[in-house]
């Protein structure tokens, strides 16, 4: 029987229990979770920060028991990886700026049979990387 291929994205720059959650609940959906790193050039163009680099944050991903690979994205096509892997299911964060609809038309010019879901958010109020950056800069201002 074929494995289920589930494939997930994100910055994992500062690691907490939101995105052990975000895994957790992707892995529910299949049998094998491909945990998707963003490049640093692609949070650069984008104006982010990230305390860690790309290869760092790959290899701490790569450490988490549930997830059964880490792979970088690309910069320029960040479709690409999907059409490398192939995965079964794409799981978003619930605050991903990703369009469902477009992805999806993406996934249909590409003749790929994915199913697209939306995840859950978790503690979205105290656990997410944003506002622990905040309180963490608040912090060491003291």
């Amino acid at each position: 029987m074929k494995q289920k291929v589930v494939m997930c994205f994100g910055t994992f720059d500062l690691l907490h229990l939101g995105h052990f959650n975000y895994f957790q609940q992707a892995k529910k959906y299949g049998d094998y979770l491909i945990v998707v790193v963003a490049r640093d050039k692609t949070k650069l163009k984008q104006k982010k920060k990230t305390l860690f680099s790309e290869q760092e944050r790959v290899q701490l991903i790569q450490q988490i028991k549930i997830v059964d690979e880490a792979a970088l994205g690309y910069f320029q096509d960040h479709y690409r990886i999907i059409m490398e892997k192939k995965p079964d299911i794409i799981c978003l964060g619930y605050d991903q700026q990703v369009s469902i609809g477009q992805l999806k038309k993406w996934l249909d010019e590409q003749s790929l049979v994915c199913r697209i879901i939306r995840l859950k958010p978790f503690k979205h109020k105290t656990q997410k990387s944003s506002l622990l950056k905040h309180k963490i800069g608040l912090f060491l201002q003291k």
